[in-house]
């Protein structure tokens, strides 16, 4: 009874998961290559290349700024892997 019950009380939150997944396949993939960026560059690349971005770069940050579920879906999937670099490389305290 127990196991039937959890199963249909954890189901609308991974649908709702799901959901949010899918709203922003775009974003998810831009997160993919972001968080690959931090963890195939070296310390010495990150700190050379850091304040520079590209166009592109620009105008996902435009669109992350003007979208904030968009904003929140991004920081999400890249928070952990590049903080994580970042705090190995001296780039935070």
């Amino acid at each position: 009874m127990f196991k039937r019950f959890l199963r249909y009380a954890l189901l609308p939150a991974a649908f709702v998961a799901g959901i949010a997944a899918a709203q922003y396949p775009i974003l998810d993939l831009i997160a993919d290559r972001v968080v690959q960026k931090y963890q195939n560059a070296t310390c010495e690349q990150l700190w050379e290349n850091r304040g520079k971005h590209s166009e592109r770069e620009k105008q996902a940050v435009q669109m992350l700024r003007n979208d904030p579920q968009a904003r929140k879906a991004f920081l999400d999937r890249i928070a952990g892997p590049v903080m994580n670099k970042m705090f190995e490389c001296g780039m935070i305290p």
